[in-house]
Parts: C-alpha cells; sequence; structure tokens
C-alpha cells in the first residue's frame, strides 16, 4: 500500500506542476528520506490527491494557509508557483495574499507578497 500512496503523491505532484517541490524533496532525499516519503505519501498521495475540490481551489486554500501561517516561506513559493501551473492568476494570488492580512496581519501578508514577488520574477526570467 505505501509504495501505492507514493506513486499517487509523485503523480498528484507532476499533475500541479509540482516541480519546485520535487527538488526540494530530492535535496533532503540523502538526510531524511523517510521525511520526504511521509511528504509525498500523506500530503500529496492521500490528501491533495482527494476528490471534491479541483486543484487550483486547492492550491487557493494552500497559499492561503501557508500566508497565514507564516513559518514556511519555501513551501509558499512552491506553491505559489503550482497554483500558477494549474490556473490561478498573478492577481488572484496576491488577492489572496491581501486577504489574509485581515486574518493573520499583515506581516504575514507582507511576506506572503514577497514570496509572491519572488516566484514571479523567476517565473518572468525563464519567458525572457
Amino acid at each position: 500500500m505505501s509504495e501505492e500512496r507514493y506513486q499517487q503523491g509523485i503523480a498528484q505532484l507532476e499533475e500541479m506542476g509540482g516541480t519546485p517541490v520535487l527538488a526540494m524533496l530530492e535535496q533532503l532525499q540523502d538526510t531524511t528520506s523517510d521525511l520526504t516519503r511521509f511528504t509525498v505519501e500523506f500530503a500529496y498521495g492521500d490528501i491533495l490527491s482527494r476528490p471534491g475540490l479541483d486543484l487550483r481551489t486547492r492550491q487557493i486554500a494552500t497559499v492561503a494557509a501557508l500566508t497565514a501561517l507564516g513559518t514556511a516561506p519555501v513551501q509558499l513559493r512552491a506553491h505559489i508557483d503550482m497554483a500558477l501551473s494549474v490556473g490561478c492568476t498573478r492577481d488572484e494570488i496576491k488577492e489572496i495574499i491581501i486577504q489574509m492580512a485581515l486574518y493573520a496581519g499583515f506581516p504575514a501578508a507582507l511576506n506572503g507578497m514577497a514570496a509572491a514577488q519572488e516566484v514571479f520574477r523567476v517565473k518572468d526570467k525563464k519567458v525572457a
């Protein structure tokens, strides 16, 4: 069952455009292979691949939650990138982050916006 969950998680990551997450997990593989496997199996194989919400909606919720947490800048950048890959626009991402100022505070929203700007810059460099 575990290998099936892992493969489902990898497939979900690929569908979401999760190249940044896959790269991050690959870097951690040597030192924390168990944590990498748990992340892929549980987060992507069990939770994010559930029916009920489309990937775009899931990414909106994820960007909002990570912005509100304010403690996961690497994951926030990766999920902003994936949100763009599944159809969110830059303006929608900005609005999601602005909305979090109300619930999580301005520091969290400002840090979230800085993460978004960094993702947008990287994407613009790849296009140029």
